[in-house]
């Protein structure tokens, strides 16, 4: 079959003299994007190799399996367990709307754990399906690049396999990495958070990224005791502050104890559990101490160095906007490449890499306007700018619309709980910028959103949809009056 590819960025036919590869593409790491890029790129009519290490819900240098970080100690088991733990809070509210809940309610960790890994292995076992399917083949074991067209994959035997690749992939991902203080092996990563035996009753979490508040819900959720150290007076931070602030109340207000603007120092194993020491001089006793202290990019055994491929100073491998490196016939998507780290954003940069190389469509990933959620109780989901950003960005003035209101399942719940919801629109150009919203619901809801900012629309145009009634949705397009207005050149009001 014959097969057009991008070749120095100009799409050319295969000519007689062309050399033999054993593979038109081969991609290293089988997450969400090798996936999807080997997929699309079969489906062009490539021949197309892929491997990945054998399963393990929690990965190493030596085990990970396909699906990658999502599916098997990311999103979905994350997911899993947000729901697991909703449902603390769903059976105290659901007192005053008329069910007699017995005082003492008891929740089995072991028996979602269960379903938990039931469910990520029949999702290992789709993603594999999925790659046969569309004729992609499959190694199992660690590859490595030896050569600009040539990889080597080590079996589990020790046996190496050496490939020739017309274009090679580096799809390895990210890892979960630890902060360098004395007894730093006594603390987990969210891999292993994902798979504990035991539910603990006392939990420290280092960090104030969304895996540190996702997982302070989850575990409060499941009544266990929380206390989450962050190093800036808010977490989430590169979220809007207005939201942060309110995550912040939120958690607080669900039980979970704050400790802003303090990292720890010291971990000590101790008959009662493990002793934490702060840089604020306190202690305090714990079953788990979650490290949730960054992601770096999976780099290290890929032998890139030796090749010539350039990373960048966190070990990401460096792109063109194509995803393309500085070697011509390799290319990176994904979190390895540091750019979006997210799911779909792997998925989008698989995909736009398959249609650039074997379907004679020139492709670059839009990483602008990409929405995102932190699964948090209640979430967060936000799309666009954040009113910091905006503020730096901004040619004109800008715009502020906030809504701030007790969702009507808390008027007769009586959790006391706001949700907010905010828009920021272009004062000159009437376009919506940006939006937010903490709340139940609110990825749900901020996915629609998101379509709207793609395609450009301005506040006028949310003002003339017709709301959805009652519900939370409708206040992005009831939201009439201006909040405040800020000037162009106005500066930042918080580094929190």
């Amino acid at each position: 079959m014959s097969r057009k590819m991008l070749i120095d960025g100009e799409v050319s036919q295969p000519n007689q003299g062309e050399v033999h590869y054993d593979f038109d593409l081969f991609v290293i790491g089988a997450g969400s994007g090798g996936v999807r890029a080997s997929r699309f790129s079969a489906n062009f009519g490539a021949k197309v190799g892929i491997c990945e290490l054998p399963f393990h819900p929690i990965s190493s240098e030596v085990v990970g399996g396909v699906g990658g970080t999502c599916v098997i100690r990311g999103c979905v088991p994350k997911k899993i367990l947000v729901y697991g733990a909703s449902f603390g809070g769903e059976i105290e509210d659901a007192r005053n709307y008329g069910w007699e809940v017995n005082e003492k309610v008891d929740f089995n960790w072991k028996k979602l754990l269960h379903k938990k890994t039931e469910e990520i292995i029949r999702l290992n076992g789709i993603y594999k399906r999925l790659l046969s399917n569309a004729g992609v083949k499959l190694f199992e074991g660690e590859g490595k690049i030896v050569g600009p067209n040539e990889v080597e994959v080590t079996q589990l035997d020790g046996t190496k396999l050496s490939y020739s690749a017309k274009h090679i992939l580096i799809a390895t991902g990210s890892r979960a990495q630890r902060p360098a203080i004395p007894g730093q092996e006594l603390g987990i990563s969210s891999d292993e958070a994902l798979s504990l035996e035991e539910l603990p009753k006392r939990v420290v979490v280092l960090g104030g990224g969304y895996i540190a508040v996702e997982f302070a819900s989850i575990w409060r959720g499941m009544g266990v005791s929380v206390d989450l150290f962050f190093r800036k007076e808010l977490p989430l931070r590169g979220f809007d502050d207005e939201m942060r602030a309110a995550v912040a109340r939120n958690l607080e207000g669900r039980g979970i104890d704050l400790h802003p603007q303090t990292n720890l120092t010291e971990l000590i194993k101790t008959e009662d559990g493990i002793k934490v020491s702060t840089d604020h001089g306190e202690e305090l006793i714990a079953d788990v101490v979650l490290f949730a202290t960054g992601r770096a990019p999976n780099t290290k055994r890929l032998n890139l160095e030796a090749v010539g491929v350039e990373l960048d100073k966190t070990g990401a491998v460096k792109v063109d906007e194509y995803s393309r490196t500085n070697i011509p016939s390799i290319w990176a998507v994904g979190d390895v490449t540091n750019r979006a780290n997210l799911t779909p954003v792997a998925l989008m940069e698989g995909t736009c890499f398959a249609k650039t190389v074997f379907g004679d469509q020139p492709s670059k990933p839009d990483h602008r306007d990409i929405p995102c959620a932190v699964f948090c109780i209640p979430p967060l989901s936000v799309v666009g700018l954040s009113e910091e950003q905006a503020i730096e960005q901004a040619k004109g003035d800008i715009l502020v619309f906030t809504s701030t209101f007790t969702p009507m399942k808390n008027t007769v719940s009586g959790r006391q709980e706001k949700t907010i919801m905010k828009l920021l629109v272009d004062a000159e150009t009437d376009k919506v910028i940006g939006a937010s919203m903490c709340g139940p619901d609110a990825p749900e809801i901020v996915q629609g959103i998101a379509i709207a900012l793609k395609c450009g629309a301005t506040k006028a145009q949310f003002d003339s949809t017709v709301g959805i009634h009652p519900s939370a949705a409708e206040e992005f397009v009831t939201m009439r009056s201006v909040t405040r207005r800020i000037a162009a050149g106005s500066k930042p009001k918080t580094n929190l």
